[in-house]
């Protein structure tokens, strides 16, 4: 049995470009961190798949993602797989993507395909946008549907803390939100290009260059979602972000700061995490 962890992710910068016929061009620089989901993987005569959130087994990017190696592979064989959910989903953290991405990876050395990077990334857009973006891990330029992955320097030494409201959870959320947006929404990439110059000179993109283009539409879909934000504004956190569709928050804290920061909304009987920055996998 192979057991792995796949990572959650926050957009430090999230732009759109334009639109063409069937998606958005987006430019983005996305970090993994440490909060993490945990899969079991165990050969099998067949694939097959269960969650401890039981009401993510229908239709899950896990089988999607097996199902698809599988058959571009041509592999007659199967796996039992696992899955113990920790990250918040629904939540713009990236869950089911990474879930996905570790497992094209795991299932790839499991069932000795030695497929490449190349040949990986080449699948896994086809899972989904954020899903190239987990194959590689770490801070990283995403660019085009998301199929174009630049690795970028790791940031120095540094904290996050996550929000998660407890709002009803949004079905088809980030195509509904993608759909809320218009021309005047679009950006030239000029917050990636301040934000990439920053972390090449300095380690570092200030909470004052990050930009997330969804925090344009997100407040008008999420009900009572400006309440969170004033609840986390009360604790001190300045310059709060959209962690990729929504609704979890974040802002950038360090050391003692981030420890008061978190206990006070856990006093308010909020969901909140304090995270660290991810390496690129090895």
């Amino acid at each position: 049995m192979l057991t792995v962890r796949a990572p959650a992710k926050i957009n430090l910068v999230l732009e759109v470009l334009g639109k063409y016929t069937n998606y958005h061009q987006i430019s983005s620089i996305i970090q993994t961190i440490n909060i993490y989901d945990v899969l079991n993987f165990k050969l099998d005569e067949k694939i097959s798949f269960s969650c401890s959130e039981s009401s993510l087994e229908h239709g899950n990017l896990v089988t999607a993602a097996a199902l698809l190696l599988k058959k571009e592979t041509n592999y007659n064989k199967g796996a039992q797989i696992e899955l113990r959910k920790n990250i918040p989903w629904g939540a713009g953290l990236g869950g089911g993507s990474s879930d996905a991405a570790a497992t094209l990876l795991t299932l790839n050395k499991l069932w000795g395909l030695k497929l490449s990077t190349t040949e990986l990334i080449h699948l896994a857009i086809k899972l989904g946008a954020d899903v190239p973006f987990f194959i590689y891990g770490g801070t990283a330029l995403i660019e085009g549907m998301g199929e174009k992955i630049t690795p970028l320097p790791p940031l120095a030494p540094t904290c996050f803390v996550l929000l998660v409201p407890p709002l009803s959870k949004m079905r088809g959320k980030t195509k509904q939100l993608y759909a809320r947006l218009n021309a005047n929404h679009f950006t030239r990439g000029q917050f990636v290009h301040a934000a990439q110059l920053s972390l090449r000179q300095r380690k570092t993109i200030p909470s004052s260059f990050m930009f997330n283009v969804f925090e344009k539409v997100a407040f008008d879909s999420f009900p009572r979602h400006n309440k969170y934000e004033e609840s986390f504004k009360k604790t001190g956190a300045s310059n709060i972000h959209l962690a990729g569709s929504g609704p979890c928050l974040f802002t950038t804290a360090y050391g003692e700061e981030a420890n008061r920061i978190c206990l006070r909304l856990r006093k308010q009987g909020l969901e909140c995490y304090i995270v660290f920055p991810l390496p690129k996998r090895s």
